[in-house]
């Protein structure tokens, strides 16, 4: 198969999707430009901060992103590439970006509070705290793995002596010193954009400049060498900060700044995709279809089969219930109008969709290093495969390893985006845990005035996160994937009972969201089998088998408790048109 001929339709039928359905959506749920957003109405300066639609689409798409849409069509790529592309599509299109839209819109709609509280106007505060108390456990999962990512991407190797090894540990030095530059170049852009009222436009020339210039430091100035610990405690203190700042002066400019890097990194794909049609490199050894099952395994673990696999493997290049959160946690704070919320949401899942149908261009590129193991780390399949299609455009063929590095290092620069809004949206939980509906934390009393303390909720949020990542998350983190997705089938349904109650159209909710539910439980049933083997057989790891096995069968009991309740719920709506 031709890579530029998938890369061309594959975003036209995006580009399509996003003029009709997109279009589509909003009418059936009557988006109103006019009509005040929660970053005004509710507006305090800290999380309720009015952006710029281009920063708040950097904000979201930077969050969203990460690695997700590159790991999950590389790894699924072993079933074939007509698998993967047709759930990108069809999943992106008709799940993933609905999914999003529906979260912000009903977030924005409900004082730009999160999805849980969404749930407890429909479906009541039992259903509210189930939700929520998954939604944290999980953002805590992801705030071990991604403070972990960064620390390991950050930290210093040493030699059999104990001393650093200056040479291997270079470009982790480099990685972490142009992160330290990026983060300060986002505090004076915030500053000069939203406190001097600087041209947003100049601003972004400049900072995209800058943004350069902190790449040459970092590359050939770097004199942090420190441990893994020492950075997993430097990450726990950065995010603490993070996450109780306003968000104009840190995570509204850092993200706006850091989608540059990813825009870049599709733009440098996309030449080297066409570069290589053109001068007749671009074909795909990969197989259209390899089967139902993954016989392949070039990572030396199969998938097991395609159904959930696929569904399941592929998150963020499709649907992912992390996007919920993001979406109804920092974006709709931040809304400037409700017609932003199509480019920004649904939008911004597209993009994500077009990434991933790039990133299964890469891995068909070098299949056969591919499927032979010889090259599997999906970053690495990723910049290997870009890097490679480039060096075919003859004025570019001396710059593979420089393209491969920087691919690298803008994959790297999203794992500290994701992470500091996770947190962020951790904090959001945890608060809203405690409190009744329509109370901020300014409303508490007693003992839960304290624990919804910004300050306080945070620090609980990263001592949780930082503890886990110093110690086992690994072995709880082949559950991530079902996790998530059952979230995503949470944030569909949370949306639908609510366009139901509010009397609009929630038919283009139904159908994904029984999808996903049918998916995670089966996933999770596979996730039960694999590891009541693994305890029955014992040997060394049974203890973590047993942990699996807990958290596994609870998922499956929180999926079918709120499915049942969300289904009562449909089931008893009227259809009466309420004051929305």
């Amino acid at each position: 198969m031709n890579g530029i001929l998938i890369l061309v339709i594959g975003i036209a039928i995006l580009v399509i999707a996003y003029v009709t359905y997109g279009k589509w959506l909003a009418d059936q749920w009557g988006v109103d430009p006019s009509r005040e957003t929660p970053a005004h109405t509710e507006e305090d300066g800290v999380d309720y901060v009015p952006a710029k639609a281009p920063v708040l689409l950097g904000h979201h798409f930077s969050s969203i992103a990460g690695a997700g849409p590159i790991n999950g069509p590389i790894q699924a790529a072993v079933f074939g590439w007509v698998p993967v592309l047709l759930w990108v599509l069809i999943g992106g299109i008709f799940f993933g970006a609905v999914h999003d839209y529906g979260a912000l819109f009903a977030s924005i709609r409900n004082k730009g509070q999160s999805i849980g509280e969404v749930i407890a106007e429909t479906m009541g505060p039992k259903a509210k705290r189930l939700f929520l108390t998954f939604a944290y456990l999980t953002l805590i999962l992801v705030v071990a793995a991604f403070a972990s990512i960064v620390a390991n991407t950050f930290m210093a190797t040493y030699d059999e002596t104990g001393a650093v090894d200056m040479a291997a540990s270079a470009a982790n030095a480099s990685t972490a010193m142009i992160s330290i530059l990026f983060i300060v170049v986002a505090i004076v852009f915030g500053i000069f954009v939203y406190r001097r009222n600087a041209s947003l436009a100049v601003s972004t020339v400049v900072g995209v400049a800058a943004i350069i210039i902190c790449m040459a430091i970092g590359l050939n100035w770097h004199p942090l060498y420190l441990s893994n610990t020492t950075w997993m405690i430097i990450v726990g203190i950065y995010i603490t900060v993070a996450s109780v700042t306003p968000v104009w002066i840190l995570l509204q400019p850092r993200d706006y700044l850091s989608s540059f890097l990813l825009y870049g990194m599709m733009i440098v794909a996309v030449v080297g995709i066409l570069g290589a049609g053109i001068t007749g490199h671009a074909h795909m050894d990969i197989p259209a279809f390899t089967g139902f099952k993954d016989t392949l395994a070039p990572t030396g673990s199969s998938l097991g089969y395609m159904f959930p696999a696929l569904f399941v493997t592929i998150a963020c290049g499709a649907i992912s219930g992390f996007h919920s959160l993001v979406g109804s946690g920092t974006t709709a704070k931040q809304l400037d109008r409700e017609s932003d919320a199509r480019p920004i949401a649904y939008g911004g899942m597209l993009i994500e969709c077009a990434l991933a149908i790039i990133s299964l261009c890469a891995v068909g590129f070098i299949w056969s290093k591919y499927s032979a193991g010889e090259t599997v780390v999906p970053t690495a399949v990723f910049a290997t495969g870009i890097s490679q299609m480039t060096s075919t455009i003859p004025f570019l063929a001396g710059a593979e390893s420089v393209i491969y590095s920087l691919l690298i290092l803008a994959v790297s620069a999203f794992c500290l985006t994701s992470l500091d809004t996770a947190t962020r949206l951790a904090r959001y939980m945890f608060q809203e845990f405690w409190l009744e509906p329509g109370q901020s934390y300014k409303d508490a009393t007693g003992f839960k005035k304290i624990l919804v303390n910004p300050l306080v909720a945070t620090i609980i949020t990263v001592v949780l996160g930082i503890a886990l990542g110093l110690t086992g998350y690994s072995n709880i983190w082949p559950l991530f994937g079902a996790a998530n997705q059952l979230l995503a089938a949470l944030g569909l349904l949370a949306v639908a009972t609510w366009l139901g109650k509010m009397g609009k159209n929630n038919k283009m909710f139904l159908l994904p969201m029984a999808f996903m539910l049918i998916v995670t439980i089966t996933s999770l049933c596979f996730t039960l089998k694999t590891n009541l083997l693994a305890v029955s057989a014992g040997g060394e790891g049974v203890v973590w088998c047993v942990i699996r096995v807990v958290i596994a069968a609870l998922l499956v009991v929180l999926a079918v408790i709120l499915a049942v309740d969300g289904v009562k719920t449909l089931s008893n709506q009227n259809g009466k048109k309420v004051n929305s």
